[in-house]
């Protein structure tokens, strides 16, 4: 992964430079070929289309692989956990649409190694947004120092006009800590005026995110390319083989079909109308000393077939994402032996969780800072830790066995939270409270089982009344 970086002295985020930023961009360009490949290969526009072969079959283990590890990864909606009061902040991530960019900074990162998405406020609006942006045309800049502090991340397209003869303009939108510009910058060597007018944001440092998928900014499927470039080779071949024996060629020795050319009104041949007779009726008559035979192109079927499964295999072994129509993949595997089979995707999504982590903490601290200039809400983020649920298959059954060997050993709180759909742990806990109270009082009903308290002379007002009136009780 390309780092881009200047020196912090060199940056004026008052006054960009244009020049910097378009040789920035120029760099950024350089890298568009193999972003757009990563693109195009999960599109299911392979290499093999564009050979010359008769057959040409795109088996798309690239979106197979990237769609499942995504969906493992953040197929569920990331939720927070925090001892403090943070529904506000909750609520402005669910109206910005954090759940949906989210899953498109999942697939971004599987299928490009980065991700980036833009914090920001609509026109006419006061409640915040969030944009995911393509890797294509979006980068972040960084300063040269060890820490690598962000200065400004670009976003930028080209301005294509057929009408005119000057070089390309790009329109650039830079974002800084405390401002907001839309540049257009040509592009030509030599200085270019400032013209445009900043516009300050209000985030608190730079509202453009960028996300890794790991350390080298890699794709799941980017290193098995050349597998899945074979894999196809090979299935495109096996069709033309099968299509060669189906359209075999027949051999005849020591006769003809027809022995004239052409019939009577010269318009069809004598042979091809005994062709045609020949696949209507399959009977061929031959004299006694003549025979015929099919002249095919003789394949090894089964070795074809351990050829493909060791290709596909490799394809999944080495993306670390298991085929899940796999046959080991059934309704009976037990939970422990489901994590081993997921255990190389469950790595590859740790290392993702980890660098998703840090991305977060920028929204949180973005967002809260909003919260607290717009509305004088303070919410700390340190005490804000985001929570990702895998999404896989649960066995219930499994699960209900092991809350009910551990119930009374371990915290009731604890073991509903293993319950995967219990959302709400806390107002679970207080329903089955609830309902412990409702089922003791309903057998104390049933039974008769009332509060017995011991009789007590001073609730015998009867008697205390015969006394004083002189009637004494025997």
């Amino acid at each position: 992964m390309h780092v881009f970086t200047i020196p912090a002295d060199k940056w004026d985020e008052t006054n960009p430079d244009k020049q910097a930023i378009r040789h920035l961009i120029m760099k950024h360009r350089r890298s568009y070929e193999r972003l757009k490949g990563l693109k195009n290969y999960y599109e299911g526009r392979h290499k093999i289309l564009d050979e010359d072969r008769e057959n040409r079959l795109v088996c798309n283990h690239a979106k197979d692989i990237a769609d499942t590890a995504s969906s493992y990864f953040i197929g569920n909606p990331v939720s927070y956990k925090s001892p403090d009061d943070i529904a506000a902040l909750t609520d402005a991530l669910e109206h910005a649409g954090a759940d949906e960019v989210d899953g498109d900074n999942g697939l971004d990162l599987s299928v490009y190694g980065r991700a980036y998405e833009y914090i920001y406020t609509k026109q006419g609006e006061t409640e915040l947004t969030i944009k995911n942006l393509p890797p294509e045309n979006t980068f972040m800049v960084y300063d040269d120092t060890i820490e690598q502090n962000e200065l400004f991340g670009v976003y930028y397209y080209a301005r294509i006009d057929s009408t005119d003869q000057t070089n390309i303009t790009y329109i650039a939108t830079v974002l800084t800590q405390n401002y907001k510009y839309v540049l257009d910058i040509q592009d030509i060597e030599g200085a270019q005026a400032l013209i445009e007018q900043p516009e300050a944001h209000f985030k608190g440092e730079v509202p453009l995110i960028e996300y890794q998928n790991n350390k080298l900014a890699l794709g799941d499927y980017e290193l098995q390319i050349p597998l899945i470039d074979a894999y196809n080779v090979l299935m495109s071949d096996r069709v033309t083989d099968k299509e060669q024996f189906v359209d075999a060629i027949l051999a005849l020795y020591g006769t003809l079909l027809s022995d004239e050319e052409m019939d009577q009104d010269g318009d069809q041949s004598i042979g091809e109308k005994a062709m045609q007779h020949l696949r209507k009726e399959k009977l061929l008559e031959l004299p006694s000393d003549a025979r015929a035979e099919y002249l095919t192109r003789t394949f090894d079927e089964n070795g074809v077939e351990i050829l493909k499964r060791a290709i596909e295999q490799d394809i999944h072994k080495f993306s670390h994402i298991p085929c899940m129509t796999d046959e080991s993949f059934g309704g009976n595997v037990s939970g422990v032996a489901m994590e081993f089979k997921l255990l190389g995707m469950e790595n590859i999504t740790k290392i993702k969780t980890r660098y998703y982590k840090k991305g977060l903490r920028k929204r949180l601290r973005i967002f809260t800072n909003f919260l607290n200039t717009r509305s004088g809400i303070h919410i700390d983020t340190a005490g804000i830790v985001p929570v990702f649920t895998r999404a896989m298959p649960k066995n219930l059954l499994e699960i209900s066995q092991i809350v009910s060997n551990l119930w009374g050993k371990v915290s009731r709180k604890t073991l509903l939270s293993q319950v995967p759909f219990v959302d709400d742990v806390e107002s679970e806990l207080e329903a089955v409270e609830e309902e412990e109270q409702e089922a003791v009082k309903r057998q104390q009903e049933m039974f008769g089982n009332q509060p017995n308290t011991p009789f007590s002379p001073e609730d015998d007002t009867d008697g205390q009344k015969d006394v004083e009136n002189g009637n004494d009780k025997e």
